[in-house]
C-alpha cells in the first residue's frame, strides 16, 4: 500500500478540538485518526448501500423467564444463513449475555436484532455493524 501525503486547511479552533479528540482516544498521530474517520464513513456507506456487513448482536436477558431461551433459539434458527457464531455467557444467577456474530446483508442483520430484542424478557440488546473488510 502506497502512502500519499496531502495538505488540509482547517479552522484553528476545530483543529484544537480534533487534537483533544485524538488525545482522548489515544491516537498516536493525526493521520491515523483521519484514516479511522474516513473508514468509519465508508463503512457507514456499506451499511446504507446494501453491501455485506459483519457484526455482532449482544443480548442481556433473564434466563429464568419462561420459554425465553426457546424463543431466542427459534428466532436464531430462522436466521441461520447470516449467523456465523454465538456465545452464551452466565453473568450471574439470573442474567445471561448472548453474543451473536453475523455476516450478511444489513437489513437481515437489523431484522434479526429487532426480532431478538423484542422478545419479552430481553433486558437489553444492541447491534454493532462493521465491514467485512473487503472494500476498506
Amino acid at each position: 500500500m502506497a502512502l500519499i501525503r496531502f495538505g488540509v486547511s482547517i479552522d484553528k479552533g476545530l483543529l484544537a478540538k480534533f487534537d483533544a479528540f485524538i488525545k482522548d482516544k489515544k491516537y498516536t498521530n493525526r493521520s491515523e485518526a483521519f484514516r479511522d474517520l474516513i473508514r468509519q464513513e465508508l463503512v457507514g456507506e456499506q451499511w446504507q448501500g446494501g453491501q455485506k456487513i459483519a457484526g455482532a448482536i449482544t443480548l442481556i436477558y433473564n434466563h429464568h423467564k419462561r420459554e425465553l431461551v426457546n424463543k431466542l433459539m427459534d428466532i436464531q434458527h430462522d436466521f441461520g444463513e447470516i449467523i456465523i457464531s454465538s456465545q452464551h455467557i452466565h453473568l450471574d444467577h439470573d442474567n445471561c449475555l448472548e453474543i451473536i456474530a453475523v455476516k450478511g446483508m444489513p437489513g437481515e442483520a437489523r431484522k434479526l436484532s429487532d426480532s431478538l430484542r423484542s422478545v419479552k424478557g430481553v433486558k437489553h440488546g444492541t447491534l454493532s455493524m462493521s465491514t467485512t473488510g473487503k472494500d476498506i
